[in-house]
């Protein structure tokens, strides 16, 4: 397989970090170490555990990882058979391997999963314990053709208009509480009211962990949170019904994640299928992911903590992923104030994605995210932007408002995002609303973009707004109606589409 000029000249970009000859993408993973394991092998059973549903296997869990990680680690295995437990804490030098068969289903009692502090980088922050987790752990894997189910349903609350009238009337039956509108159904009261309580701890100097029991269930966990881990490995496994994000390394190195399937309910609140944050050396191979949030989603931390920590995401290979329903495809954002560079995405498939490609950020973030290389994109049934950048996310642009340009420009400062320097080519998606939208600062223009050999059938155009040094080639955009191309502020660019 060959690729045009932009990937053979990868290797100079990145400076040589992800291989000789980063566009031979074979040569690139090598460089991601993987884990390994000694040949102890123990039997979950052998603890006491009992797959039938109903036993609580928590204590063999922990029993078993132990006695496995005094003899220096191992594989521990689970058979087929439906394990109830509470929270999970990996071990180092140990491989959580679930057979075909078997499925590990978290309980749905939130106060199984106590609240705890945790210290990034001395950025200290209160959640409940995710359902999988571990700590500056070293050589760490889940493999083997299992489910592993997060009882997420328990914690996430549910919007009436994600619902058919049947389904709505039956989860308003079937317990928890409405907000004033009628529009959200929450688990608990306590869910309500713990919002307010965390926006107003958190601003306070010193607080007792205490203080946010009342906001326990609010507080929903990542479904499988690694911070701080060293070759990392996530294999054949399927994730579903998480709290919050499914998978969510932190801070991590070496992380492999190959043929990881992802199977989360559209209706699921904020379960990104994975959160790749402030990681370096990572390779995403043969996922296939369908979730109610966005699909690959590439963060560093957000605003001033992020900033703080400025560990940024990088030398990332993302390849021959799928991903059915997300808010994004491929994200990268919006936290990322501790930059995103070095990446390579290429060979993937977006079906019925809400947007294919996503970058966004907003004033206040911080952080740049540069040298990012995809290529090879098939795209499907794309009811937003086939390729997106928004540098107003969660915010509204002047142009939204006013209809016209932004005459006051912020000074740029350390909470001024920057995208720069990122080259997307061989691209198809056939069925958008909006074909291409490039929106960037005026105070932080987008720079340096580059788009080749890419084929769009959209409703509507191309819209750049705040860019410089934008350059399309072979851009075709087929069955929009009205203008085939919007710009505002746009400088020093090529953007000719082809007919």
């Amino acid at each position: 397989m060959t690729h045009g000029p932009l990937f053979k000249n990868i290797v100079l970009l990145l400076s040589g970090v992800l291989a000789v000859n980063a566009w031979a993408v074979e040569l690139v993973s090598p460089r991601v170490a993987a884990p390994k394991f000694s040949e102890h092998r123990m039997d979950l059973r052998a603890y006491g555990a009992v797959g039938d549903g109903i036993s609580d296997c928590t204590a063999a869990f922990a029993q078993a990882l132990a006695a496995l990680a005094e003899k220096g680690g191992g594989e521990l295995d689970v058979p087929p058979g439906l394990w109830r437990t509470g929270p999970i804490k990996l071990r180092s030098n140990i491989n959580l391997h679930l057979e075909r068969g078997a499925l590990i289903q978290f309980s749905r009692d939130y106060k199984l999963y106590p609240l705890a502090v945790f210290d990034l980088k001395g950025e200290k922050e209160v959640d409940s314990t995710s359902p999988i987790s571990g700590v500056n752990l070293e050589n760490v894997a889940i493999t083997g053709e299992g489910i592993i189910d997060g009882g997420g349903d328990a914690w996430r609350p549910l919007k009436k208009d994600k619902l058919g009238d049947a389904d709505w009337k039956a989860l308003v039956k079937s317990g928890g509480v409405l907000d004033e509108k009628g529009s959200t159904w929450y688990p608990s009261r306590e869910v309500i009211a713990g919002a307010k309580l965390v926006e107003k701890l958190r601003k306070e100097d010193s607080v007792a962990l205490a203080d946010y029991e009342p906001a326990h269930q609010f507080l929903r966990p990542k479904m499988l949170r690694l911070i701080g881990c060293k070759k990392v490995l996530l294999q054949s496994v399927t994730f579903q019904n998480p709290p919050n994000w499914t998978m969510n390394p932190v801070l991590c190195e070496d992380v492999s994640i190959l043929n990881v399937t992802v199977h989360n309910l559209p209706t699921a609140q904020n379960s990104d299928a994975l959160d790749l944050e402030s990681c370096r050396r990572a390779v995403i191979r043969g996922c296939t992911f369908d979730t109610g949030d966005d699909g690959i989603c590439i963060k560093s931390g957000k605003d001033a903590a992020g900033r703080r920590i400025g560990v940024p995401c990088e030398d990332v290979l993302v390849e021959d992923c799928t991903v059915y329903h997300a808010h994004g495809g491929f994200t990268i954002g919006s936290e990322m104030s501790g930059g995103v560079r070095n990446f390579i995405v290429r060979n993937c498939t977006f079906l019925g994605t809400d947007i294919g490609l996503r970058f966004k950020s907003t004033r206040g973030r911080g952080g740049v995210v540069e040298k990012i290389y995809i290529s090879d994109i098939r795209m499907e049934n794309i009811p937003g932007d086939a390729i997106n950048f928004n540098l107003y996310y969660e915010s509204k642009s002047p142009l939204d408002e006013t209809g016209g340009a932004e005459t006051k420009f912020p000074p740029v400062t350390e909470e001024t995002p920057a995208f720069k320097d990122i080259h997307i080519e061989n691209v198809i998606c056939r069925g958008a609303r909006n074909a291409i939208v490039l929106q960037g600062l005026p105070e932080m223009p987008l720079d340096n973009i580059t788009l080749k050999n890419v084929s769009i059938t959209s409703q509507f155009g191309v819209a750049v707004t705040d860019a410089e040094n934008i350059s399309f080639e072979n851009v075709r955009v087929e069955d929009q109606t009205g203008e085939a191309l919007k710009t505002v502020r746009v400088k020093n660019s090529k953007l000719d589409l082809s007919k």
